[in-house]
Order: C-alpha cells, then sequence, then structure tokens
C-alpha cells in the first residue's frame, strides 16, 4: 500500500470512527424529538405563509409586497417574536446544561427553518429555484434574501449543534464572539439593500406610514454575497477554532489518564 492510500485509508478510518462516537455520545431520544419538533413547526409556519398568500398573493407571491392591514402586521411580529421564545423553551427543556440547551436551540431553529422550505415545496410549489428572493424576517426591521442562504446558515447551525452536543464543552470568548460577529453579519447581508433602499428614497420629516408606504414599493434585486461570504468566514472560524481547542484538550486528557 503506497504512501497516498495509507493515508487516505487512515482519514476514512478516523471520519468512520469519529461519526460512531458522535453516534454512541449523544442522546439519540431527545435528538429525534427536537427535530422532530423543527420538522413539525416548519409545517406549522408553512401553514400560515400558505394562508397568507392565499388572502394577499392568490396570484403567486413576488415583489413589490402588496399591502397588508396594520393588525396582520402586527400580528405577524407578535407570531415571530413568540416562535424564537418557543424554539427557545424547546432547547431548554431538551438540555441538561446550557452547551446543550444552546445545542438543542440551534438545532430546532435549523430543522424548522430547513422543512417550513420543504414543505412550501411541496404545498404551492414555491419556491422556484434556491435563487427565489424571500422576505426571510421582520424583526427589527424586513430581511431580504435568496432561499438558499438561509439554508445554508441553517446546515451551518446543525453541524455546530451535532459539535456542541458531541463535545460538550461550552465556547470560550473568543469563538462566541467570532460567532456573534457572523450571526450580526448574515442579518447586515439580509438588511444591506433595503437600508439602503430606504435612506436613498426617504427624507428626514417622513412618517412611519409613509416609510410603510415606500417599503411596499422595494424590489429586491442584489444581494450582498461578499457580505455573506464574512458572516459564513467569522462562524466557520469559530467552529474551527472550537473543534481544534476541544479535541486537542480531549487528546490532553487520554494521555494523561494512560500514566495513571
Amino acid at each position: 500500500m503506497n504512501t497516498i492510500t495509507h493515508s487516505k485509508f487512515k482519514e476514512q478510518t478516523n471520519l468512520v470512527t469519529t461519526l460512531q462516537n458522535i453516534w454512541t455520545t449523544i442522546d439519540k431520544q431527545t435528538l429525534l424529538w427536537v427535530s422532530l419538533f423543527g420538522v413539525a413547526f416548519g409545517l406549522v409556519e408553512c401553514a400560515v405563509v400558505v394562508y397568507i398568500r392565499e388572502l394577499y398573493y392568490p396570484d403567486g407571491f413576488d415583489f413589490p409586497l402588496v399591502a397588508i392591514s396594520t393588525r396582520v402586521i402586527k400580528t405577524e411580529l407578535w407570531r415571530e417574536a413568540a416562535t424564537l421564545l418557543m424554539l427557545a423553551a424547546v432547547g431548554y427543556v431538551a438540555g441538561k446544561n446550557k452547551v446543550q440547551r444552546f445545542a438543542y436551540f440551534l438545532l430546532s431553529f435549523a430543522v424548522w427553518d430547513i422543512f417550513y422550505y420543504v414543505f412550501l415545496k411541496l404545498i404551492i410549489n414555491w419556491p422556484a429555484s434556491f435563487m427565489t428572493w424571500d422576505i426571510l424576517f421582520l424583526l427589527p426591521i424586513a430581511w431580504f434574501g435568496p432561499v438558499i442562504a438561509p439554508i445554508i446558515l441553517s446546515l451551518l447551525m446543525i453541524v455546530l449543534a451535532i459539535m456542541l452536543l458531541y463535545k460538550n464543552t461550552p465556547l470560550n470568548f473568543t469563538e462566541w464572539a467570532l460567532l456573534i460577529a457572523g450571526a450580526f453579519v448574515s442579518i447586515v447581508s439580509f438588511t444591506w439593500e433595503y437600508v439602503q433602499f430606504l435612506s436613498s428614497h426617504s427624507h428626514q420629516n417622513q412618517t412611519g406610514e409613509q416609510v410603510m408606504h415606500l417599503s411596499l414599493t422595494y424590489v429586491p434585486q442584489h444581494y450582498p454575497w461578499w457580505i455573506f461570504a464574512i458572516a459564513l468566514l467569522l462562524i466557520g472560524a469559530s467552529m474551527l477554532m472550537y473543534t481544534i481547542r476541544v479535541s486537542a484538550r480531549q487528546r490532553k486528557l487520554a494521555q494523561m489518564q494512560m500514566f495513571i
């Protein structure tokens, strides 16, 4: 067996061993139920959007947005706040410590977000592609982006959740800082063009109602992928630093146990 083949075989063996260790370490029952909650919640979220689009977009959702009653908009804002609270509550109940609670929150959030789009595709055949624009969130202002962007973030969240559940070690200050910075920058990428649009078309004495009317003329066109790439790099750096640090610590502990 040559050196290259031996190296590849060793890498594959290490990967299989790591996956086996993850499978035996993680609480599979809790993982399953949290994931099922995310799937079911994705269907609930999808149902709400289907109803709204039947009422306001009978010919199919598209930009610019149509005018929606103030009562419905306020209800949507409260619903989104309640959604975050419910996902956080699931994480808190499912986890046994702070690390697990955060991990299960990430997992439920990511599964919910992915299956929201899965069910929309199954029920109303939307989105047309991964590059289809969507209004992603309303708090604290409206977020816009192609569907693929939140899906990529959700996949990263699932990987991070599995890492945290497997390692069961909290992030340190630097890792938290990078992760929070990445999350913030990703939000900037979703609001970047919209904020520029509002700032360039509004004036100082404009009322809230006028700003709302202006928002209805907005049509997203250019997503700042470079900002999103920075967000992914920051999040990826946090995950990489965490993996290296915790793995090195575990190897050191294993070596110390050999001499006991």
